[in-house]
């Protein structure tokens, strides 16, 4: 059960998915990503401090989009995994293997944001702004819950950051044939050595959540943060998603979902970054 880095000379050795009290199991994804929401409120709640507003509406805020985030991550992966579920009905509510796809939980806080709005008769667009930092901090530590579930890797890589897993403790499913040709035998053990796509996309997110940071106080009109957040996240997504073995694919289109979703919401928020750029510009110049 170990996971080793080989060219940067890391061996994590014994390294479980779940630990045990009292008899129980907890997962390790589910702690992670139950921290992933906990850190992203705080952030989200510093970001509305920071901007003079309300904590507590961010507060309640959370309480929602957490639950609905759930169960739409949840939706998502079952959809565009069907040909499983449809064999296997009683793992659709299974998650604590896994199986929750982030853009699904981003479409859903989205949705439940604007009822929210509507409801409290709150500006949508100052929401997302504020929460997009919180949702960033989320997805940061979120996807160290793959690391432990040993899934969301990338195909075959002899590169610096090359990361090597038993091949047991691996799904079938995900080792592609180019993984398969490049096994590396040690101590009598297949491992796989693979892109650790994970960890790229948690450093590319970091990077993201700097950028939106530094760029809160120079804020020229709300939503602007949030297209931040759609056109860093959607270009970093886009080509980490190129790299997965583990691809949710459009039904049987054999186009990678997450990827398609990933490059239109990039070009979307470029395009609308450029047009309020030259909008404001407009407005300074009458």
């Amino acid at each position: 059960m170990d996971i080793r880095f080989p060219h940067l000379g890391i061996e994590i050795a014994h390294l479980g998915r779940s630990i045990t009290i009292g008899g129980f199991s907890i997962a390790y994804y589910g702690m992670i990503i139950a921290l992933g929401m906990i850190l992203g409120f705080l952030m989200a709640s510093w970001q509305a401090k920071r901007t003079g507003q309300n904590q507590e509406l961010y507060l309640d805020l959370a309480v929602w989009d957490i639950i609905f985030a759930i169960i739409g991550a949840r939706i998502y992966y079952v959809v565009f995994s069907w040909d499983y579920y449809a064999k296997h009905p009683g793992e659709i509510l299974n998650t604590r293997g896994g199986g929750l796809a982030i853009y699904g939980g981003v479409i859903a806080g989205v949705i439940t944001t604007l009822i929210f709005a509507k409801i409290r008769k709150q500006s949508f667009l100052c929401l997302v702004d504020t929460a997009c930092a919180g949702l960033l901090v989320g997805q940061i530590i979120g996807r160290w819950g793959n690391f432990f579930n040993r899934e969301a890797f990338g195909s075959y890589t002899d590169g610096l950051f090359a990361m090597q897993i038993p091949k047991d403790a691996v799904a079938p499913a995900n080792i592609t044939h180019a993984v398969n040709q490049h096994l590396v035998t040690i101590g009598g053990m297949q491992y796989i050595q693979v892109h650790p796509t994970f960890l790229y996309e948690s450093v590319w997110n970091l990077l993201v959540l700097v950028i939106i940071l530094v760029a809160t106080p120079h804020k020229k009109y709300n939503g602007q943060l949030f297209l931040l957040y759609l056109a860093g996240y959607g270009l970093g997504r886009f080509w980490i998603e190129g790299l997965r073995t583990d691809q949710l694919m459009l039904f049987e289109s054999g186009i990678a979902v997450s990827q398609l979703l990933s490059g239109v919401l990039f070009l979307f928020a470029v395009g609308m970054l450029i047009f309020k750029a030259k909008q404001t510009q407009a407005k300074q110049t009458q």
